[in-house]
């Protein structure tokens, strides 16, 4: 009985794994407070960086729902532009001198470009939840390790629950700013940021294609 309920969990785990995808079409329809709840709690058991643990008073990662069309909505996405413009002009002026970097960053270049031309970021305004986490920053510094296993842990129960998933990769360049925390409540530069969109998808997206798992191993002796 033992072993079957461990080849059952397996089967259901390498399904929602399978399933995992990133989408881009939301419905405008809101998921239910629990089912984000559910998702954020997946976050909270994730792995941490042991070193950034706080008091049970003053945890070490916190989470925060901004719905589509809210006034928290409004006021973070002109600063999520403006970041979108100060990225875009450090990679334009670092690129000048550096061959390697232009050819290299040239799809995220004309990413750049056309986040800036649509005004909007995505996953920001056309889902209807942006979930940001937070994680106490320690030393040696590893915030950002543990926030990508919280990520992990969401976008896997997202999937689970059906939802549709889409990080929102420049919320960790907002860590620094004043602005930005203080719509959070909290201090800039003392904590590491992550973000995603969450919301039902309006697409079906078919499985992703991988090379067999044996044709990337090495077995060391």
């Amino acid at each position: 009985m033992c072993d079957d309920i461990f080849e059952q969990k397996n089967r259901f785990l390498d399904q929602v794994l399978a399933e995992r995808r990133t989408y881009r079409l939301f419905s405008p329809v809101f998921p239910p407070d629990e089912e984000i709840r559910r998702i954020l709690h997946a976050g909270l058991v994730a792995p941490f960086a042991a070193t950034s643990v706080g008091t049970p008073k003053d945890y070490f990662r916190r989470f925060f729902v901004i719905r589509n069309g809210s006034e928290s909505i409004r006021a973070l996405h002109p600063l999520l532009m403006a970041e979108v413009n100060a990225l875009a002009a450090e990679l334009d002026a670092a690129m000048k001198d550096d061959p390697k970097l232009r050819a290299d960053a040239l799809l995220f270049v004309r990413r750049l470009e056309r986040i800036k031309n649509l005004g909007t970021i995505p996953g920001i305004g056309t889902a209807p939840l942006y979930l940001i986490v937070a994680e106490r920053r320690g030393y040696p510094p590893a915030g950002l390790q543990s926030l990508a296993h919280c990520m992990e842990n969401m976008w896997l129960k997202a999937t689970a629950l059906g939802l549709g998933f889409q990080p929102v990769s420049l919320t960790s360049r907002m860590a620094d700013s004043e602005k930005f925390c203080g719509i959070l409540g909290i201090n800039a530069g003392e904590w590491d940021l992550a973000g995603c969109a969450v919301g039902y998808p309006q697409e079906e997206l078919s499985p992703a294609i991988r090379p067999p798992v044996d044709d990337l191993i090495r077995w060391l002796e």
